[in-house]
């Protein structure tokens, strides 16, 4: 007999699948605290539920987790774990403690369709998206294993990133009910405020997800120009940059920041001249006569030997930093974090069985590209004179 996972179900799919045991919705709530806010798996254990619920659940659901393959722990505190999600393919996810807040960078996909050039993930190709249920349980075990490890109570998690292995608005349909439940107050009880979804760019579900459940936004955009972006992020071609900040300004609508964050990898000689600034500060500034209320966000490139490319130099990231500041744009340069255990921004790779040879096109693309980055180059300065 095929068991429900009940990691699969926000509140109101745990209310319905109650339904058809019979019962009432106040026992999904139960049922939803213990498994989220008490971190249990066991029916037999949750004392508060009727004795004839709990025998039902037995034979008709489970609480089912992911097995962990490894755990890393950085020196500077970060915590990577990485987690079978069957059938040859496993997923990371990483904890980043600081001394405000507690923020958990969850995978979305088994490897990434997309295929940014610098990130890890993507030269690792695709093998499918994962579960409501495989997105809820990272947070799940995360959490309730750092309350044992730190001996307390309190909540340890305060911020979700959706940064780690995958594109999150391409598993649309899985990505909302987890949403749901890291929000819900009797689940994990997140401000929508610090919940993030990273994008590529993925202009209609973008919209959709303004009006399914806003959280905040982050979007990976990495070039100042779209002959560049196309380049370094291939979606661009399909929603170039004029569409994207369209939607962007469309979300702020229902955001609950009144900025988007613009996450900006520096690649050394690549986007991260004097000139690309200077694009990227009219680009912000000027979309549509009214620009889109922004914070940039600059990433230090984490190299991967695939990838072909370099970090910029502290001097040029500075120096970026300092031309958007001084334009008025609220710059911040990212502190890399669990490099020394693979767990820094773009090094996420797990173990994927790419279905769809997306790493073996990455692959044979990127001696084009770089080929062709001085070019672009060129014509960025071009539109800069």
């Amino acid at each position: 007999m095929t068991t429900a996972n009940l990691l699969d179900f926000d509140l109101d799919g745990l209310a319905a699948f109650c339904e058809t045991l019979g019962e009432k919705r106040f026992r999904a709530t139960q049922l939803f605290r213990w498994i989220h806010q008490r971190g249990c798996a066991e029916f037999d254990q949750m004392s508060d539920l009727a004795k004839s619920l709990r025998e039902k659940l037995k034979y008709a659901a489970r609480v089912q987790g992911l097995a962990i393959i490894t755990q890393h722990e950085s020196a500077d505190g970060t915590i990577k774990w990485l987690f079978d999600v069957g059938q040859g393919n496993a997923v990371e996810a990483v904890f980043i403690p600081e001394d405000d807040r507690g923020t958990l960078c969850v995978s979305s996909q088994a490897g990434c369709a997309v295929g940014c050039r610098f990130c890890s993930t993507g030269h690792q190709g695709f093998a499918r998206n994962l579960s409501t249920g495989e997105i809820v349980a990272q947070l799940w075990f995360a959490e309730h294993y750092l309350r044992r490890h730190l001996g307390t109570s309190e909540r340890v998690i305060s911020n979700v990133v959706m940064m780690g292995m995958g594109e999150p608005l391409q598993n649309y349909s899985a990505l909302v009910p987890a949403l749901r439940t890291m929000l819900d107050d009797h689940g994990y009880g997140l401000s929508r405020r610090r919940v993030t979804v990273s994008t590529s760019g993925v202009v209609p579900m973008i919209d959709r997800l303004g009006q399914d459940c806003p959280v905040a936004l982050a979007v990976s955009l990495h070039a100042p120009n779209d002959e560049l972006r196309d380049h370094l992020v291939p979606l661009n071609r399909k929603y170039p940059l004029a569409e994207l900040l369209d939607a962007c300004n469309r979300y702020l609508e229902h955001a609950p920041r009144d900025f988007i964050t613009f996450e900006y990898c520096m690649l050394d000689g690549v986007n991260d001249q004097p000139e690309h600034a200077q694009q990227l500060i009219e680009l912000v500034r000027g979309h549509a006569g009214r620009g889109v209320s922004c914070k940039l966000n600059l990433i230090p490139f984490n190299p991967f030997p695939q990838s072909g490319l370099t970090r910029s130099p502290n001097k040029a990231v500075s120096a970026f930093a300092e031309k958007l500041i001084n334009a008025g744009i609220v710059t911040t340069v990212r502190k890399t974090r669990g490099d020394d255990i693979d767990a820094a921004c773009g090094q996420l790779a797990g173990d994927v069985r790419d279905r769809t040879r997306v790493g073996e096109r990455i692959a044979q693309q990127r001696t084009v590209m770089l080929k062709q980055v001085p070019a672009v180059q060129a014509a960025g300065k071009e539109m800069e004179r």
